[in-house]
């Protein structure tokens, strides 16, 4: 059990996102437990306001650094201190006074305040997925260097993790990576091409940021979690199978060397894999729906179509090739999603740019950490003129 005898301090960065409330509404449950010590956003200096009058943190850091007058002057009144600028993030996460850091940003952004932390020897909980896609390798070697761990926020690598709880040594024969398929899943390539940026953003069962959701649509975001899985568990990509389950009860499942398959069930609540986080190895009670499988009745499965969903091939592409080829990808995404979402290009496109991207990207098989901030750089200045130019 949880000793009470100390509050575990948890800074989040990425506060005023999807998984940064959820990660605060845990805290409110059990705030005899956690303290949100620091939070961060990166340009909803509302919310940030309103919530750090809620939880009064020791620290918070709005990385839009034009909105830095309004936080300080809304929160003058209050004991905590105010940072701007995105270099700040870091500098919060690496703080003695920090027990663990949830990285809830979006996008590349969270790469640096990732490495901070570990380099600062700050458990992560990591929901940033984008960190081991991009550096999976030089994130994973600092996690080892300063032995501290990664703890899985994503539900999907949640559930791997808790299938693996008590395995120890027992080989891994498959992991099943489960995806709900995205409101886009019956839909024909030709009907792809006249969807939009409205109907991509309605989910059919979790409520997330809309880079992620766009994501979700293209399988972009399970390609991202079949690397993310690679570099968490240590199991080749040719071994992680993803499979489209569209109720989402099901959120991953392990298949061991005798055949036996353990998976973890549970209603969509991304509160569950967050507490998990915070709390490993105990269960807390959480409040919320319970599964009720008379209720649910049956289950549904089906393969991932790569032609169809060419992002997730993409995926698979740059994880078999390495080196900078998953940085090039994200940041081609990135891009592609965000053009996406304006109304300048067509969802079938998000791929297209992703792909020409990763053609004409320069390409390193060993990079060093500065050689992906140079790689993303070029990346994203190739995939604005792929989304321009219709290539």
């Amino acid at each position: 059990m949880i000793s009470q005898l100390q509050k575990k301090k948890i800074a989040i960065l990425g506060s005023t996102g999807s998984i940064g409330t959820q990660a605060l509404d845990v805290i409110r449950q059990h705030s005899e437990l956690f303290e949100a010590h620091t939070l961060t956003a990166g340009s909803n200096a509302e919310l940030l306001v309103k919530q750090a009058r809620e939880f009064l943190p020791d620290a918070v850091v709005i990385a839009n650094e034009e909105k830095y007058s309004y936080v300080r002057e809304a929160l003058a009144d209050l004991p905590i201190k105010v940072y701007a600028g995105a270099s700040a993030i870091g500098d919060v996460a690496a703080l003695p006074s920090v027990d663990m850091v949830l990285t809830a940003m979006v996008g590349f952004a969270g790469l640096e305040p990732t490495v901070r932390a570990l380099q600062a020897r700050k458990p992560i909980a990591l929901a940033n997925k984008e960190t081991l896609v991009v550096a999976g390798e030089v994130i994973t070697r600092l996690a080892l260097e300063n032995r501290v761990p990664i703890l899985p926020v994503d539900s999907e690598h949640s559930a791997i993790f808790q299938c693996l709880s008590g395995e120890h040594d027992n080989a891994i024969e498959k992991i099943l990576l489960t995806a709900s398929g995205g409101p886009f899943r019956n839909y024909s390539e030709a009907e792809l091409m006249s969807v939009t940026p409205e109907q991509a953003l309605k989910h059919p069962n979790w409520e997330m940021g809309a880079k992620i959701t766009i994501d979700s649509a293209t399988m972009m975001n399970k390609g991202f979690e079949m690397i993310e899985a690679k570099w968490l568990f240590g199991v080749s990509p040719e071994f992680i199978e993803v499979v489209v389950h569209p109720e989402s009860i099901i959120h991953s499942a392990v298949q061991f060397a005798d055949g036996s398959v353990k998976a973890q069930l549970g209603v969509p609540d991304m509160r569950l894999p967050i507490q998990y986080a915070f709390s490993y190895p105990s269960r807390l009670p959480l409040g919320g729906e319970r599964l009720d499988l008379f209720r649910l009745g049956s289950l549904h499965f089906q393969p991932a179509d790569q032609q169809k969903f060419r992002c997730l091939a993409l995926a698979y592409e740059a994880i078999r090739q390495g080196g900078t080829m998953p940085c090039i990808l994200n940041a081609a995404n990135e891009v592609a999603n965000a053009a996406f979402r304006r109304g300048e290009i067509r969802f079938p496109h998000i791929a297209t740019a992703i792909e020409h991207t990763m053609q004409r990207c320069a390409f390193t098989a060993t990079p060093t950490l500065d050689t992906y901030f140079d790689t993303d750089a070029e990346a994203r200045r190739i995939a604005t003129e792929c989304c321009q130019t219709g290539r």
